[in-house]
């Protein structure tokens, strides 16, 4: 239960922090024994229970509400367990059956345990108002009344038959088999000088209502195996840890789950302990405080900072002390931001140097933060079914270690791209570092990838990232294969080949890693083995070649475009061919001395064996390609003459 105690610790740590959140579109850290829901309709009323006004919530506005709730309601999956002040109008209003409502009516429970709560001594002057309120039993007559609810012959409509124009809001947000009578409703309490009416956003009513749930007597306590106390034992956790529609569980036990999500068979009676338990208890005692805590911990981290992933995959890196740290999913855009990446315009070598710098300075900036001593904990999670989660990687380390591997990791699997993409500025621009595990998948499998082959590869590379293990040798050899398949991942729309050129330097980047070579990302004119030789000869061909279609306005591929595959894999026999092909070209560009030149230059640093081999070629010749071709399309004002076309 080590992950419980650190999850623990961390909400302890952060517990100012409760409530609190600087962006609308990210959960807060909820306070225990609360939850959230997504509200439809907003009802406010005076402090003694009298009807005010009621309206629906809009698509774009903030519907999603923080509610108190029970372990029961919190986890539950269809009827009962009503929470204790907001829910559905089949929970709320005595009067849902009167108006079509077609499923089980549960207000009697609800009004019962809300009546509970205000004649308690940590009664809330909210709760009483909305306890006075939904006794009058007309909740659905006065919001038919305001035009909130519609209906027809005294029954709620299932859809609206008017002109779809002026369809109202309450149709436009419920979706799917959701109705009217589905409605969840949230409360405002207006009083004269009260700071907060809304009742969702009410600490005073938070704490009160905490305070009264640990209150009620239960039939017994146990040991909690994270504490070692003696303390109110959590018979149900959590669901929600990775969205609000999570209804997956770390820990549960006495159900099971079907395919729906829907508990289904008591199986207590010998196959989830397999004998060796009587009860979930004896297995694992956890407190409800410290359940609470650490599952409402888990969820804002997720939320705040971690890597929602493919098909339910979830990976957060935290801090126990609550501080933000750099997530190892992250490329250098999402550590350093769009403003900080170097431009375009930057050469190779010092585009390099000086993203290095910035983003040992950041992971500087971390480390002093953290402190040397600071607990860092990596996390991933998967649900295989709707019911059930495990863990699939778990790794607690110092903080001085976390981001030293995170920093080996972006060292030397740096490379250079040109597929980033800013999505407010709708930029594409060329960055130095380490691809995303996500980019590194699509590389490998193409842009149709499986979820779940993109959830694997994520997977797969996390230990890589965290632990330096060696890159799965399959993962670089298919990014490389699909690098050298240059025309099969050609697209008609796509003048500038975006894929194939994100495939080609992420392939560089896993082969220099793999390699545990430092090669340069500039050219290196002194690098002389055969693959590295052979990927220059081609670049260079594939530019020539280029330079005069470009001059004679044609628009089509390039020999070493259309025989990169077969070059890879026989270079001896298909540099001939591509270099006969190349004589029309040359004459085009009066000779090309330029290129010409470049490609005797080239020759003569082969070795005669060298060069007469005609086996495959490994992962270093597309570096030499990259490289090559990069150094061919520098800017215009470094370029000769015959050299300056637009690409």
């Amino acid at each position: 239960m080590s992950w419980m105690q650190k999850l623990y610790e961390t909400y302890n740590n952060c517990e100012n922090m409760v409530g609190v959140s600087h962006d609308e579109n990210k959960m807060p850290l909820l306070p225990i024994c609360h939850t959230t829901q997504k509200a439809h309709i907003e009802i406010t009323i005076d402090e003694h229970g009298k009807f005010i006004k009621a309206r629906s919530l809009g698509k774009d506005e903030v519907r999603t509400t923080i509610i108190p709730c029970t372990e029961k309601s919190a986890g539950r999956t269809s009827g009962g367990a009503p929470h204790p002040l907001c829910d559905k109008l089949q929970y709320v209003a005595q009067d849902y059956e009167n108006y079509g409502g077609d499923k089980k009516i549960y207000h009697e429970s609800y009004r019962n345990n809300l009546e509970a709560w205000c004649n308690s001594t940590y009664s809330h002057p909210k709760a009483i108002a909305v306890l006075k309120y939904v006794r009058k039993g007309k909740i659905i007559e006065d919001l038919i009344k305001n035009n909130v609810l519609y209906a027809k012959q005294g029954t709620l409509l299932k859809k609206w038959d008017g002109n779809r124009n002026e369809t109202p809001t309450i149709f436009s947000i419920l979706q799917n088999q959701e109705w009217q009578a589905d409605a969840f409703i949230r409360w405002i309490v207006d009083k004269p000088n009260e700071k907060e009416i809304r009742a969702w956003d009410d600490e005073s009513l938070w704490k009160i209502w905490i305070q009264y749930y640990f209150s009620i007597k239960r039939e017994k306590k146990g040991l909690c195996y994270t504490t070692g106390k003696d303390q109110i034992v959590s018979n149900q956790h959590p669901k929600k840890i990775r969205n609000e529609a999570d209804g997956a569980k770390i820990i549960s036990s006495g159900k099971s789950i079907d395919s729906k999500g829907k508990e289904k068979v008591d199986d207590s009676c010998g196959f989830t302990f397999l004998g060796r338990f009587w009860d979930a208890d004896q297995a694992a005692g956890i407190s409800l405080e410290v359940s609470q805590k650490a599952h409402l911990a888990l969820r804002w981290l997720i939320d705040r900072q971690g890597y929602k992933g493919k098909d339910g995959q979830a990976i957060v890196a935290w801090a126990t002390s609550g501080t933000k740290i750099i997530q190892p999913t992250d490329d250098p855009l999402a550590i350093l931001g769009f403003n900080e990446l170097p431009s375009n315009e930057s050469k190779v070598v010092s585009t390099a140097q000086d993203l290095a710098i910035k983003l040992k300075k950041k992971i500087a900036g971390y480390r002093k933060e953290l402190g040397n001593s600071a607990d860092v904990v990596v996390m991933g999670l998967d649900a295989a079914t709707p019911g059930r989660m495990s863990m699939t990687f778990y790794k607690e380390l110092k903080g001085s270690d976390f981001l030293k591997r995170i920093d080996d990791w972006h060292e030397h699997c740096a490379w250079i791209h040109n597929y980033g993409y800013d999505k407010e500025t709708k930029q594409h621009f060329t960055f130095v570092g380490a691809p995303a595990p996500d980019d590194i998948a699509e590389a490998a499998y193409g842009r149709r990838v499986d979820d779940k082959l993109t959830k694997a590869t994520v997977a797969r590379l996390l230990p890589c990232i965290i632990d330096g293990q060696q890159i799965p040798r399959d993962i670089v050899e298919s990014v490389i294969r699909r690098a050298c398949n240059r025309i099969a991942q050609k697209d008609s729309k796509d003048k500038h080949e975006r894929e194939w050129n994100k495939t080609l330097s992420i392939a560089c980047s896993l082969y220099k890693k793999y390699s545990k070579e430092d090669y340069n990302m500039a050219l290196d004119e002194n690098r002389n083995t055969r693959d590295y030789l052979y990927g220059r000869l081609l670049a260079i061909a594939d530019r020539l070649e280029g330079h005069a279609l470009y001059k004679a306005k044609e628009k089509r591929d390039t020999n070493a475009a259309r025989y990169m595959q077969l070059f890879a894999e026989h270079p001896f026999k298909t540099w001939r061919q591509i270099e006969l092909s190349l004589s029309p070209y040359k004459a085009r560009l009066g000779g090309a001395g330029y290129y010409t030149g470049l490609i005797d230059n080239v020759m003569c640093k082969f070795a005669p064996d060298d060069f007469k081999n005609d086996k495959p070629l490994g992962g270093e010749f597309l570096l030499g390609f990259h490289c090559q071709r990069a150094e061919l399309w520098k800017g215009k004002n470094e370029e000769p003459e015959e050299m300056q076309v637009e690409e």
